[in-house]
């Protein structure tokens, strides 16, 4: 599947319709960007059940900022509309693959759980 942009506009959407997602927020100048790129785009020919999206922080920035975006490359991970994963820095592959790995394999269920019994009472 071929990496998608992703805009303010398109975001919302996306997380609804796809149950695993992954965000590259990246930058036209950012050296690391530019040689994490491939590793990316080779990820999102492997794991077909995965959407692959980038986010240009430049041209995006009230997104990048809604994720508090201070570094990039930054990863993010929602799975189920749920942020199970975002920091910054190019990784390679191996990484890669193996962050995709763990984060199809959790127990959403359980990840619910976790979050309503720590949620502080108000």
């Amino acid at each position: 599947m071929p990496v998608a942009n992703l805009t303010r506009e398109t975001f919302d959407q996306a997380v609804k319709e796809n149950d695993m997602i992954i965000i590259d927020f990246w930058a036209p100048w950012c050296a690391p960007c530019k040689t994490f790129a491939p590793v990316f785009e080779t990820a999102s020919e492997t794991y077909t059940g995965v959407y692959f999206a980038k986010v240009n922080s430049e041209e995006e920035k009230e997104l990048a900022e809604s994720f508090g975006i201070r570094s990039i490359p930054t990863l993010v991970v929602i799975r189920e509309q749920i942020i199970l994963y975002s920091k910054p820095g190019a990784v390679p592959a191996y990484s890669l693959e193996g962050l995709l790995d763990r984060m199809a394999k959790l127990d959403m269920a359980q990840v619910r759980d976790e979050m309503a019994n720590s949620k502080p009472e108000a």
